[in-house]
């Protein structure tokens, strides 16, 4: 039956003429993780054991029996073959049409079978726009993971009005807060065992509802959706909405890349299966088209056998952008073993033994000071800022020079014993040295670890390398399109990594000036980028409110962590390399366990965001400092013992934190009124501290 389609379906591969649905549509940034993930979301919702539940909007009822191989071909093929039949007419292959009808059984169904994305709308368009449709996606969705993103071209722009064109009609709009009140009923009267799990569908049933009302030009029933159903949303939900509520019209829909990267990118919802079940069985009962679709487009339902989690489990992996993280992401082994080696010179430090806090305070910075770095050796202090200078500050007695000109530097005899000291310019010598190129704000710098170069990263969308020998501009990295927040030096040199507004982040070479890798599936600003101890890993934090762990041997994503409330300001590494620290602007810090891919501790007590973060160099305390003008000390060893992370952990998510802060918190030091920017840890395990003095 299907011989004669397969071989058009090949022929139309071949000539790049091949259909990809528009509901299919993943994300640009991470569309082979997405596409992936497509093949995998129908089989782990539907394989339960029990009847098939799939929506059927064009007959408005739920069928639970699927097609068998010898049937009628499924919806998203139906829609294929209409598509295809639609172009042989306009070429005028009558015959070629009427063989590929009869061979797909389609006589009776083409008129009644719509064109829409999502199965069922009413103004889902002629065969038209779904070629468009088709050719837009194409042209979309990239290679691989670490093919750099196009160049912008006339297909970029219709991008969102495909996405936005699957919200189409699929009942009556007056009765979506039925729909939606049904279900929060339901929700609400089932055990307290399940309502916790079940009370996760909220947020992205409200949203995507909202703006099917929206997209439809119902603006009085969106409104009167919102303002009834808004408040029923978690708390840390809040930012999103404040932002969704000034979309009260189909043309503030459109150009909106936040609205984009949550249509895109599927909600995903860890379930446990006692709970999908109630759930499933609900929606059979009342015959709830119009929920069941929206799951079935929009939310990914990773469900797990065992026990639901409790309120507490889940909140605490809650909050991203894009739900929490499909467990089978963090499963790729991650090789973290490193070599330690004990300096004899280095202060023990514990709970018994504190360090010295060194504060470096920016008097009169009127020029904004946006970001600090020192050197490993503690030698030389960087400061970017806001006026689009970069400064250099010698930290010892130790005064700044540059090198000689070539003209003298050919008077030298370069076999003397001091020719290192010769080759320097008396006559430069200061305490700091001025960096000029950038042509915006300067918002991220870093030392090489041989404290010969410096990175910076500016608004004006580059990265400039600098020699601390010539205080001159060496290179000027041009690769993201828009502002850049943070670059970072490998533990070992000459690789670098850089993360921006474009959200992606990108791994350079300091001899190449193009980006050797391109780490993308972020749906928001890459605000933090660091390097793993061994330089095979680079981690990334967003304003999506996750954390990316990338290899960079191959650019995939080994690790996802979700569980901040607010954007990501920093990231930090134990220096065995098994631990990482995140803080944001909830201020809280979490630590991951890098091994396992779990969450393993929450510290609290911050009132504000955290930008600075460093474990000391045995690893037994972590130091944060924040814009509430606090550094914190805590025990980073007690947190670390105290971890469980069985395989039923592992396997479900079922993390326990103890609320233990006040316990590892060995001390807190306020200054008078300086937000702590950076934190560093000499080699003798004395703790440098800076930010800019705040006389307001």
């Amino acid at each position: 039956m299907w011989e004669c389609c397969k071989a058009l379906f090949n022929f139309l591969k071949d000539t790049g003429l091949e259909h990809t649905p528009g509901k299919k549509m993943a994300a640009v940034q991470d569309a082979p993780m997405e596409l992936d993930a497509e093949k995998e979301t129908k089989p782990e919702i539907l394989s339960d054991g029990t009847s098939n539940l799939s929506g059927n909007t064009a007959s408005g009822t739920l069928s639970s029996t699927p097609l068998t191989a010898g049937g009628a071909p499924k919806q998203e093929d139906q829609q294929t073959l209409i598509a295809v039949l639609q172009f042989l007419r306009r070429n005028k292959l009558t015959e070629s049409v009427e063989i590929l009808r009869r061979e797909a059984c389609l006589e009776d169904q083409e008129d009644s079978q719509t064109l829409d994305g999502s199965g069922g709308g009413k103004d889902g368009g002629d065969a038209h726009s779904l070629l468009s449709r088709v050719s837009i996606a194409s042209a979309a969705a990239p290679q691989s993971t670490l093919t750099p993103i196009p160049v912008k071209s006339e297909y970029d722009q219709p991008d969102v009005s495909v996405v936005l064109s699957a919200y189409s009609q699929q009942g009556d709009p007056s009765l979506y807060q039925v729909y939606y009140s049904s279900l929060k009923n339901f929700i609400e009267s089932v055990l307290d065992c399940h309502r916790a799990e079940l009370s996760q569908l909220f947020y992205p049933l409200f949203v995507h509802m909202y703006l099917e009302l929206v997209y439809n030009n119902h603006e009085n029933k969106a409104k009167v959706f919102f303002e009834k159903f808004s408040g029923d949303q978690e708390c840390y939900y809040q930012d999103d909405l404040r932002i969704l509520c000034g979309l009260t019209k189909k043309e503030h829909l459109k150009g909106n890349e936040a609205l984009l990267d949550f249509r895109t990118s599927r909600f995903v919802l860890r379930i446990s299966r006692d709970s999908y079940q109630l759930l499933k069985r609900h929606l059979q009962e009342r015959h709830n088209n119009q929920i069941w679709n929206i799951i079935q487009e929009h939310l990914y339902i990773d469900i797990f056998d065992g026990m639901p989690r409790s309120k507490s489990q889940i909140d605490s992996m809650s909050g991203s952008f894009a739900g929490e993280t499909r467990r089978e992401v963090n499963k790729a082994k991650v090789r973290y073993i490193m070599y330690m080696k004990e300096s004899t010179k280095r202060i023990r430090l514990g709970p018994e033994n504190l360090p010295s806090i060194c504060f470096y305070s920016f008097l009169n910075a009127y020029q904004g000071l946006t970001a600090v770095d020192f050197t490993d050796d503690s030698s030389l202090l960087a400061g970017g800022f806001a006026d689009s200078t970069v400064r250099v500050w010698s930290a010892t007695p130790k005064k700044l020079r540059k090198v000689k000109s070539a003209t003298e530097l050919n008077l030298i005899d370069k076999e003397s014993d001091d020719v290192l000291e010769r080759i320097m310019d008396e006559k430069t010598a200061s305490e700091s040295k001025n960096l000029y190129g950038h042509s915006g704000p300067v918002y991220g710098v870093s030392f090489s670890p041989d404290r010969n170069y410096l990175l910076s990263s500016s608004e004006d969308g580059t990265v400039r390398l600098w020699s601390l020998q010539t205080f001159t501009c060496l290179v000027g990295y041009k690769g993201h399109n828009y502002p850049v927040w943070d670059t970072h030096f490998s533990p070992f040199g000459y690789y670098f990594v850089s993360g921006g507004h474009d959200r992606v982040a990108r791994l350079w070479a300091t001899d190449h000036y193009q980006p050797l890798r391109i780490f993308a599936g972020h749906l928001a600003d890459v605000t933090c980028t660091r390097f793993h101890p061994n330089s095979n890993y680079v981690v990334t934090g967003s304003t999506d409110r996750t954390i990316r762990l990338w290899d960079v041997l191959n650019g995939n994503c080994v690790r996802f962590f979700t569980g901040h409330k607010g954007p990501i300001h920093s990231l930090a590494f134990s220096p065995n390399g098994k631990f990482l620290a995140s803080g944001s602007t909830d201020g809280r810090v979490l630590l991951w366990d890098i091994g396992h891919g779990l969450m393993i501790g929450e510290l609290k007590g911050h009132t504000d965001t955290i930008y600075a973060l460093k474990f000391s160099r045995d690893g037994e305390i972590l130091a944060s400092g924040s814009m509430d003008n606090t550094v914190r000390l805590w025990d980073s060893m007690k947190a670390f013992d105290d971890m469980e992370t069985d395989d039923f952990t592992a396997a479900t998510g079922h993390i326990h934190l103890p609320d233990n802060s006040q316990e590892l918190l060995l001390g807190m030091y306020h200054s008078k009124s300086t937000p702590v920017t950076h934190l560093h840890f000499t080699r003798r395990n004395l703790l440098l501290a800076a930010g800019a003095y705040n006389s307001q």
